[in-house]
């Protein structure tokens, strides 16, 4: 944050001070507001104090007041609070006691039996093995090693790593960590100007395309595993890998596309041919020396799993936490293993974790204390949803979403407090034959639309840290970018979704 907060004028510092203060303050009004507000007619007091803690979150993840993990044990403390002075939900009766703590405690803590929280965990523990013995760092230098020293081939390099640590690495974040400084040693070696046109082309190029495919691959982002946390929870099947990836990959690829014939026409760089530039990578790449075994060893464990996930329901019926578990306790095992309980700790996002398993608690309660149905009927009515085509919905609650997300710093918080509401609008929407399971993966695709501003995700503020760009350069890449994004959008809702099932059931066509 130091070298981002570089580029802002001195007058400007104490805003993002006061705003944390600020938006606290107003996530606790809010809360109480709602909390201490008559009764509202057809929802449940446990439903009430839900909203209560939704509108809370909301505003303290817009306005970042607290950091995240900590945010997340605050609602799980409200939800417990709150939840235990109220009635147990269709118990609402005039000498209704309230549930107590006891009863309270399960809906805060709910998430954490997940078994996609257990696969975000477990995704950081592939993302600390990576970094414990550089072999991502490895594979990016190698694909970087064959790309011609021109700078649209090293954009085109850039794009290519991007995708292919997407399998292997389950996290945008940790991707995009690597990344940077791989790119920054890069043009230094091409002895590119920090600030160069060239130097934010690929910077945000990289960044960019952790966004695009975490889209399309089930496992490159912790808010996939929220929408399928949700999906298990509100109709007890799931999406395996090879689904989500026939539906999304397709679309990622398409956008792949757009996000390179966008970035090279409106970040022109100063320069084409860059001397050495190949030589440079290879000097890198030879400073790491030979692929040692915990490297052979984690690359044979990641390649093993990433074909348990892609055959999930096709060759075997091992679902893709159960294999990623397994593969966990080979990487640890002793001999076996790739890396110790202590090295594995190192820098590990626990907080990443907790935030994760709150948010689904947060959405299970507001589906049980029926909160989400309520917010739910309240949209399609004021929308007119309740008889619109499935393309239609698509389309209005995705415009939702992207325009939602310009207030949010992580897909995650966003995942987490608008799919149950989704599920909920489309459960009660009476299009005939729509499909809400494959229509919730959709628009779970949606919500990685974090294009626009580098506080949109992770992986922009990473990219932002390194001081190569202007955020007016973010900016209006990341305005084409969604343009295109929406513009794929309505040609995949018309075209190959429907086709697939994805949009309305088979049986309804």
């Amino acid at each position: 944050m130091s070298s981002a907060s570089a580029n802002t004028p001195q007058a400007a510092s104490p805003p993002p001070k006061l705003m944390p203060k600020i938006g606290l303050a107003a996530a606790f009004i809010t809360l109480l507001a709602i909390v201490f507000m008559p009764p509202i007619a057809g929802l449940p007091q446990a439903g009430q104090m839900m909203l209560g803690i939704l509108a809370f979150a909301v505003i303290v993840w817009m306005t970042e007041a607290l950091d995240y993990a900590v945010s997340a044990l605050v609602i799980g403390a409200l939800m417990v609070g709150l939840l235990a002075i109220s009635p147990v939900p269709g118990k609402e009766a005039a000498d209704a006691v309230a549930m107590g703590t006891k009863a309270a405690l399960p809906y805060a803590l709910s998430g954490f039996s997940n078994s996609a929280a257990v696969l975000v965990a477990a995704a950081c523990f592939i993302a600390a093995a990576m970094t414990a013995t550089r072999l991502d760092q490895r594979i990016a230098l190698q694909v970087l090693s064959f790309v011609p020293a021109r700078a649209k081939y090293v954009v085109m390099g850039a794009i290519l790593v991007g995708f292919l640590l997407s399998f292997i690495v389950p996290s945008a974040t940790a991707r995009v960590a690597c990344l940077m400084p791989i790119m920054l040693g890069f043009l230094t070696a091409f002895g590119a100007d920090r600030r160069s046109k060239f130097a934010a082309l690929v910077v945000i190029t990289a960044a960019q395309t952790a966004s695009v495919w975490n889209v399309g691959i089930k496992t490159a982002a912790a808010q996939n595993m929220v929408a399928i946390g949700f999906i298990e929870r509100q109709f007890g099947q799931t999406i395996t890998w090879g689904e989500w990836f026939i539906a999304g990959a397709p679309f990622s690829a398409a956008m792949t596309v757009a996000l390179y014939f966008i970035m090279t026409r409106m970040l022109k760089p100063e320069m084409d041919h860059i001397e050495g530039g190949r030589d440079a990578v290879r000097q890198q790449l030879l400073a790491l020396g030979q692929m040692t075994l915990n490297q052979w060893k984690l690359l044979a464990i990641t390649l093993i799993l990433l074909g348990f996930w892609a055959t999930e329901g096709v060759l075997h019926s091992v679902d893709t936490t159960s294999s990623t578990i397994v593969a966990i306790a080979l990487m640890l095992m002793p001999r076996i293993g790739v890396m110790s309980w202590k090295e594995s700790q190192k820098g590990f996002p626990w907080g990443t974790v907790v935030l994760f398993a709150i948010g689904i608690a947060m959405g299970s309660a507001l589906l049980k204390t029926q909160a989400a149905p309520w917010l739910a009927k309240l949209i399609v009515q004021n929308l007119g949803l309740a008889n619109a085509t499935a393309f239609a919905i698509l389309m209005l609650l995705s415009l939702f979403l992207i325009v939602i997300h310009l207030g949010f710093a992580s897909a995650t918080g966003l995942a987490s407090t608008m799919i149950p509401i989704i599920i909920s609008v489309l459960q009660a929407v009476e299009t005939p034959g729509i499909n809400p399971i494959g229509m919730t993966m959709l628009l779970q695709f949606v919500v990685s639309f974090g294009f626009i501003l580098p506080v949109n995700s992770p992986q922009g503020m990473l990219a932002y840290g390194t001081d190569t760009f202007d955020i007016k350069d973010y900016v209006r890449t990341g305005l084409m970018l969604t343009l295109a994004a929406t513009v794929l959008l309505v040609i995949f809702a018309l075209t190959y979704w429907p086709m697939m099932g994805y949009m309305t059931l088979p049986s309804a066509g």
